[in-house]
């Protein structure tokens, strides 16, 4: 039997071994003549062209880095790169950082409270030059009047009376705002144009607390109003004096009125109260005999209109009953409404908004706005009433009486 004869192991080694190193050593030259030609072409490689993924270099403008750093050599244009790298770090970084800040103003609360402005004003602006020259001088009082232009000389009358201290606003019924124009002082005004809408529905949405908050005081006033004996400046004074958050002039004897209370009377700056038909006020402190005044001309603190702004009804918009509930603004309301007697006004009585409704059901146009004011009043009313019922209840207390007329 022949025995076989086995080849060498050792032989088949060597010869693998040799193969390996010779691709390697053909790889490595490859790779450096490759480097080489790569490093040679780099400074004129241009990075616009080059599609780099995000994962492994930030998203920069390439073309920007460019144009910037064309003039300089390869190492510059790398340390740039690596210093734009750190940046972008230290960006995701605060990104990754969440401002949530739930006692700013609602809607808010991803803003920090130092970029927050939550109060506007009427104050109008120039288009040019530095906004912190803009204002000369800052009015701290705002006059507004609910106007059509048959009443245009009323109330240049009562404008011409007012000083460089109010800013003046017109609410316009009848859309007829550019006409103003022949007064001087109306090219310097503000003028809101809606047709055929009250005081009160303006008031609403035009005069939001955090928009008036500059003004010391909001004058809310008709159109047929005499001032022949009224100066704001001293009235303003006067209600200061007598510290009323809520007031309004005196009305002349021989204005139209409604109620005893506003009835100027001749011998005091202020009065707070007065004696009204018998069985009219149920105590002497509340409406009409106190706490109280008509909403023709009513003047109002700016922390008192803030109050009174959210209790007007967007619905109702004649503003009946809304005279007999001023006083739950303030307190004691006994002594922080009265009417200011020592400047005084006439009223009137132009039923010029009244003409604006429409004749329906053999009704008159001002017929159907009366009857609308006094729907009006007894919706409010109730939902006072209800309101006050609905919060007491919820208090666990037993809800006293109403107190709204």
């Amino acid at each position: 039997m022949v025995t076989p004869i086995r080849k060498s192991t050792t032989s088949n080694w060597h010869t693998r071994r040799t193969n390996e190193t010779m691709r390697l050593l053909v790889t490595t030259i490859v790779g450096v003549i490759f480097g080489f030609f790569l490093g040679v072409s780099f400074p004129a490689l241009s990075l616009t062209k080059v599609n780099i993924s995000s994962n492994i270099f930030p998203s920069i403008d390439l073309s920007y880095i460019e144009d910037k750093y064309s003039g300089l050599s390869t190492q510059a244009l790398l340390n740039v790169w690596s210093s734009l790298k750190g940046r972008r770090g230290f960006s995701r970084k605060f990104n990754n950082t969440k401002i949530w800040v739930p006692t700013n103003p609602r809607g808010a609360e991803r803003l920090p409270p130092g970029v927050i402005v939550a109060e506007s004003d009427l104050y109008t602006r120039r288009l040019w030059g530095l906004p912190g020259e803009d204002l000369i001088v800052k009015p701290r009082y705002l006059f507004t009047f609910t106007v059509g232009y048959e009443q245009r000389y009323n109330i240049d009358a009562a404008v011409k009376k007012l000083s460089e201290n109010f800013t003046i606003l017109l609410f316009h019924y009848d859309g007829r705002a550019s006409e103003w124009d022949e007064f001087e002082w109306s090219k310097r005004s503000i003028h809101v144009s809606v047709r055929k809408q009250t005081k009160w529905w303006y008031a609403k949405r035009f005069l939001h607390p955090d928009i008036v908050a500059p003004f010391d005081y909001v004058f809310i006033w008709d159109e047929d109003l005499g001032v022949e004996n009224f100066d704001a400046e001293e009235y303003i004074k006067l209600v200061r004096k007598h510290g009323l958050d809520i007031s309004q002039p005196g009305l002349s004897l021989d204005s139209g009125m409604t109620w005893q209370m506003t009835r100027r009377q001749e011998e005091s700056e202020v009065h707070k109260d007065t004696e009204e038909r018998p069985g009219w006020c149920t105590d002497p402190h509340l409406p009409p005999c106190a706490a109280f005044v008509e909403i023709m001309a009513p003047v109002f603190s700016r922390d008192a209109w803030r109050c009174v702004w959210h209790m007007i009804q967007n619905d109702l918009v004649h503003g009946w009953g809304l005279d007999f509930a001023l006083r739950k603004c303030v307190e004691p309301a006994h002594e922080k409404i009265g009417v200011v007697d020592s400047q005084w006004i006439v009223h009137q009585t132009v039923p010029s908004l009244g003409n604006q409704g429409k004749a329906e059901k053999g009704k008159a146009p001002w017929e159907g706005v009366r009857e609308r004011c006094r729907n009006e009043w007894t919706l409010f009313q109730d939902r006072m009433t209800a309101a006050e019922k609905a919060y007491f209840i919820s208090m666990g207390i037993d809800p006293p009486n109403s107190t709204v007329r």
